[in-house]
């Protein structure tokens, strides 16, 4: 299927399992909105993770990449897709999350699911959300990261809110780029 009838699909998936309209929702970023994405049903459906596992890679495809994750909860999900649709591709990426707070126990690490021995130290690492209002939720991770020595390619998200996002990356000298956007669920 082409890019863009993937897109297409991942649009009417969205609109009908994680898009909702009307009422007053407060969102992670503490503002108030009167819509809201909650991405879980379409991150955790078959064919809406295979779409977004999907147009990631294609937004990879050719760039520096070498392992994508993000912070619990919203990117493991998108991170496991993108793993398993490079994979697929012939070209794998692993993935790893980063927790929100290190565990009290085991290896005490706030970046999981690299094999024993292993660091981000001087891998490039693209960064992924489902839902990006003003970035704040990317920069926890990125800052994780590159405490453990990574380099930050870029921050994917599935969606972006048109909400300040782009200026505060682009402030940051991050690259920054939305699969969709909030533009794209306007009727």
């Amino acid at each position: 299927m082409p890019r863009d009838a993937d897109r297409a699909r991942l649009i009417e998936i969205i609109k009908a399992r994680s898009f909702t309209t009307g009422g007053e929702i407060k969102l992670a970023s503490g503002r108030s909105s009167n819509f809201y994405f909650n991405m879980k049903p379409t991150m955790l459906d078959p064919e809406g993770a295979s779409l977004i596992g999907r147009l990631i890679c294609a937004a990879l495809e050719g760039k520096k990449a070498e392992m994508v994750g993000g912070l619990e909860m919203g990117a493991v999900p998108i991170a496991t897709a993108v793993a398993v649709a490079s994979q697929l591709a012939g070209w794998p990426l692993p993935a790893f999350f980063v927790r929100k707070l290190a565990k009290e126990h085991g290896t005490q690490s706030l970046v999981e699911g690299l094999p024993k021995g292993e660091t981000l130290k001087g891998r490039r690492v693209v960064i992924l959300e489902d839902v990006t209002t003003t970035g704040g939720s990317a920069m926890k991770a990125i800052e994780a990261v590159r405490a453990d020595g990574a380099i930050v390619e870029r921050v994917i998200t599935v969606v972006d809110r048109l909400e300040g996002a782009a200026d505060n990356f682009k402030a940051a000298g991050i690259t920054f780029e939305p699969i969709l956007t909030a533009a794209d669920f306007k009727d």
